[in-house]
């Protein structure tokens, strides 16, 4: 449902410039749209720098609807990839994962069957034939049964938030980086009219898209809305290497694993993030997670860790998107989702073409942000 397109000068300020956030900005601006980047820090340092960063759809089954977006999301990364030039950020390897235990193995393969009956591309290999052509370095079992996706990606969230801001900007998009909204007005018909700066600017805008990552709901709030949310941080450490000894984006039985572009690794893991609430320090966090990483690929043992990040994951309470218009409060809209690596370029170009031609894509239908009333 749409509440119809921004009118007039069409002027949008687009609230957290993550990747969500810089797809919507650059897709609206390619519409026309007087567009104004807004976020309390750089572009793309937040959680889309601490993400895993797995451009994917076999992990995304709980529902059709769901899955079916997520493949929607991957077409439009290798589009995005078309019309940006790959660069540095887009790496289309694929992925491989597999299980150390008879119940996990068999939960897999009933994984890969449901896939290839919703004709998603997956090979089933043995541990000998992923070391013997695709990843030698790994420790993996000869019989184990390895899922092996090669439309998958994975890519450098920075690195592509930068292209389609830097080029959104060159035509005309308005940069409001290391500042904070703090007030969103409204006219006496209940629609968005201003937004406040923390810096004391005061801006006139047709529409506000809430791309604000994990602060969406306090966002939210500002127009008088609840957007509840799921709490979940998840631990990232960065490993520095000599040589990456993997290729392609992996979950080996206990962390995931990625290059992360020349001489670096990215590692997470949700047995480590279990343990946040603990009280572990993030330095020991990060240590488990290149102790579990040194099981699947031991040649890891020579790195070192670089970074490590506990960020919170921007999650609906129900654990999928919130995009769209929000019908009591019109000129504003929400994108926020979990999985925004994948999902961004889609999302940014339906939401762009909700809010100018108020045309809401059949894809989005489960996932309206009306579904939470408060």
């Amino acid at each position: 449902m749409s509440v119809g397109p921004v009118k007039h000068a069409q002027r949008v300020a687009v609230i957290g410039v993550g990747i969500l956030g810089a797809c919507v900005g650059w897709h609206l601006r390619q519409r026309g749209a007087q567009v104004v980047f807004i976020d309390g820090g750089q572009p793309g340092e937040g959680v889309t720098h601490w993400s895993f960063s797995w451009v994917n759809a076999s992990n995304k089954t709980a529902r059709r609807s769901y899955f079916d977006l997520n493949v929607a999301g991957m077409a439009a990364h290798r589009e995005l990839a078309d019309s940006l030039g790959p660069g540095s950020w887009w790496h289309p390897s694929g992925h491989l994962r597999w299980a150390d235990d008879p119940a996990a193995e068999a939960r897999l393969l009933e994984t890969a069957d449901l896939l290839a009956s919703w004709d998603y591309r997956v090979v089933v290999c043995t541990g000998a034939e992923v070391r013997r052509h695709l990843e030698p370095a790994l420790t993996v079992p000869d019989r184990a049964p390895v899922l092996f996706c090669p439309d998958e990606a994975w890519v450098h969230g920075r690195q592509l938030v930068g292209s389609p801001v830097g080029r959104a900007v060159e035509s005309g998009a308005e940069p409001r980086f290391g500042t904070e909204v703090c007030a969103i007005g409204v006219g006496a018909d209940g629609s968005v009219r201003t937004v406040t700066l923390s810096d004391g600017e005061r801006l006139v805008v047709d529409a506000v898209v809430n791309a604000a990552g994990p602060s969406a709901s306090r966002v939210a709030g500002l127009v008088g809305r609840h957007l509840p949310m799921r709490p979940e941080p998840g631990v990232v450490a960065r490993l520095g290497c000599a040589h990456v000894p993997i290729h392609r984006a992996m979950h080996t039985p206990h962390v995931e694993i990625r290059p992360d572009g020349d001489g670096s690794v990215v590692l997470h893991s949700r047995d480590v993030d279990a343990l946040i609430e603990t009280s572990a320090a993030p330095a020991e966090l990060a240590r488990q997670l290149h102790q579990s990483a040194l099981h699947a690929v031991p040649d890891l043992s020579r790195s070192r860790i670089t970074e490590t990040r506990v960020a919170e994951r921007p999650i609906p309470v129900d654990g999928f998107p919130s995009v769209g218009a929000v019908p009591t409060v019109p000129g504003y809209y929400e994108a926020v989702t979990h999985s925004g690596i994948t999902l961004a370029p889609v999302i940014g170009r339906m939401l762009a073409e909700e809010i100018i031609h108020g045309a809401r894509d059949e894809l989005l239908a489960d996932f309206g942000a009306q579904r939470f009333p408060g």
